[in-house]
Formats: structure tokens, C-alpha cells, sequence
């Protein structure tokens, strides 16, 4: 039987840092007790920070080199978390301020300011289409914020829609502040696939890029479609031999135009007649190892007929 602090041992918990993010896995051996909601202080590339235990998962054997949780957080850090939230966005304002004293900002949106649980980090995020020089603002708002390492980070579009939250163009909260924690690549071939106007108020989101929701089905159309037959092909029906005009992935089904009548017709009641007539075609051709006329040898290319011996 597996003893269960070593089983533990193996385990790694995923600490998210903000309410929709990604989650960062770090050891816990020393906290055995830890469970699913506890807050914790660990260690990370921009600092000491406080995360949320959102759940346990097997440690990957390909990577050992997991930080370990410092400790748990203490209702002190949790109060002067709330505390240098409150703060942020008077930071904010004062950041802007600053920024249209010194000049050459006139394209940057700041979108908000962050202080970490104990005020020791101030990180100010940013956007706009070039990057940006941001050298002079950062030694300004170091001297006004003397207490705090101040970062400047530009972020884009999708992250600008995800900070902001509001509502989607199908009445929803935006996936990208909800659920989301990654952003997947999109393309326009995702709406091709899935027979959506291109018209771009109908695929462009409110962050100015193609909607996130465009890959949920993308996977499911694309098998679909493998097993219908394409536009323009010419298949046959219980009405009749026709031609495909539309395909509908998801219904399994496609619309055939017989004579002057379009008819919706599933998957099973297709004929593929081109491919029959190929295949008919082929059967009646001479055997190119027996001479002329059809051939039931059954012999494969490569083998010698055994009658031939």
C-alpha cells in the first residue's frame, strides 16, 4: 500500500493568482493539510506574491524543478491585501496624470494598476498599437511611489477585454472574464469552416479580434464534415441524382438540388454516385496481368498466380 504523505509527495497544487487565470503549479510537501481554496504566499518571477489554491494535480516526472509554497497566508496579509487594492485606483489616476504632464502618450490607454498582497510591487498595465518608451514615466512614478518596485506592462486587446469584462454580442459576460485562462489562436478559416458571414461585426469581438467562441466548435465541424460531400458534388437520393449546394455539419445532412427542387437529404439516404461509377468503371476494365475482358483471379499486384505454374 502506498503510504499516503508519499502519495501527496507526488502530487503538485495549481495556484491561480487572479479571479480568471492561468494556474501555476507549485510543491506543497511541507503543507500537507493544504486544501482547495486556501490562500498561499510562494514565490514567482515578479516577486512574492498570494494565490488561491484552486485544486491538486500529478506532478509532471519531466519537470522536478517545482518552487515550493512558501507558507499559508495569515489573515494579517489578507487584510493588507484589501488594503493596497483599495489604493490602485488612485494609483491609476495618478499614473495618467503623470503620463499627460510628461507628454508622448497620447495613443497609450492605461487600463489599470495592480499592487501585489503587501504593497511591494505596483505593476501599471498598459496598451496601444507600437510599442512604446516608457523609460521617463517609470522613473517618474518610482519617485511617487517610493515604497513599491513599480513595472510597466504593455498587454493586448484580448487581455484589455478580459480586465474590462462587460457583456458579449450574444447577451453573455465575456468568455475571456469569465472562464477563459488561455487564449487560443484564431484564424478566419474557423469561420469559413463553420459557414459564418465574414461580415466582421458578426466574428470580430468587443476587443477588435476574432471571437474566442469561434474555436468551441471548430473540432466537431471539421469531423463532420469528413463525412459529407463536398458543394457542388454530385450525389444521389431517395428524389433523385442531384447536386450538394449547402452542407450542415452538425445536422449531418446536406441540401441537393433535384432538377428544380432543393431537398435536405441525411448522411445514410446519400449515394456518392461518382465514386460508384469510378469503382463500376474500374471493375469493368481488362486485367492488366490476365489480358482483355474482367478479371475474378483475385490475385494482389506483387504475387504470382499460382495457376500460371
Amino acid at each position: 500500500m502506498i503510504d499516503v504523505q508519499e502519495s501527496r509527495r507526488q502530487m503538485v497544487a495549481g495556484v491561480r493568482f487572479h479571479k480568471v487565470g492561468k494556474l501555476y503549479h507549485f510543491d506543497y510537501s511541507a503543507f500537507p493539510e493544504l486544501q482547495a481554496g486556501d490562500f498561499v504566499i510562494v514565490e514567482t518571477a515578479r516577486g512574492r506574491q498570494m494565490g488561491q489554491v484552486a485544486g491538486f494535480a500529478a506532478a509532471d516526472e519531466q519537470n522536478a524543478d517545482y518552487k515550493p509554497i512558501l507558507r499559508l497566508a495569515t489573515p494579517r496579509d489578507l487584510l493588507l491585501k484589501q488594503q493596497w487594492e483599495a489604493k490602485q485606483e488612485e494609483a491609476l489616476e495618478r499614473c495618467e496624470d503623470k503620463a499627460a504632464l510628461i507628454g508622448g502618450f497620447e495613443n497609450v490607454k492605461f487600463v489599470a494598476a495592480h499592487y501585489n498582497y503587501d504593497g511591494t510591487l505596483l505593476t501599471f498595465l498598459f496598451t496601444a498599437e507600437d510599442k512604446v518608451n516608457t523609460s521617463r514615466l517609470w522613473n517618474e512614478l518610482n519617485r511617487m511611489f517610493p515604497t513599491s518596485q513599480v513595472e510597466m506592462r504593455q498587454i493586448g486587446p484580448r487581455d484589455v477585454a478580459k480586465l474590462l469584462g462587460g457583456f458579449g454580442a450574444c447577451g453573455e459576460m465575456r468568455c475571456c472574464s469569465t472562464f477563459l485562462t488561455d487564449f487560443s489562436p484564431i484564424s478566419i478559416k474557423m469561420a469559413k469552416a463553420q459557414g459564418i458571414s465574414l461580415n466582421p461585426s458578426e466574428i470580430t469581438g468587443m476587443c477588435g479580434r476574432l471571437r474566442c467562441c469561434l474555436v468551441y466548435e471548430y473540432e466537431q465541424y471539421v469531423e463532420a464534415r469528413k463525412q459529407l460531400p463536398k458543394k457542388n458534388k454530385r450525389v444521389g437520393t431517395p428524389h433523385g441524382e442531384g447536386k450538394v449546394l449547402d452542407v450542415h455539419p452538425l445536422q449531418d445532412a446536406v441540401t441537393v438540388l433535384v432538377e428544380d427542387a432543393r431537398h435536405v437529404v441525411q448522411r445514410e439516404q446519400i449515394i456518392p454516385i461518382e465514386e460508384w461509377e469510378a469503382l463500376q468503371k474500374k471493375a469493368q476494365e481488362p486485367c492488366n496481368r490476365h489480358g482483355d475482358g474482367p478479371c475474378e483471379c483475385g490475385a494482389k499486384p506483387g504475387k504470382t498466380n499460382p495457376d500460371a505454374e
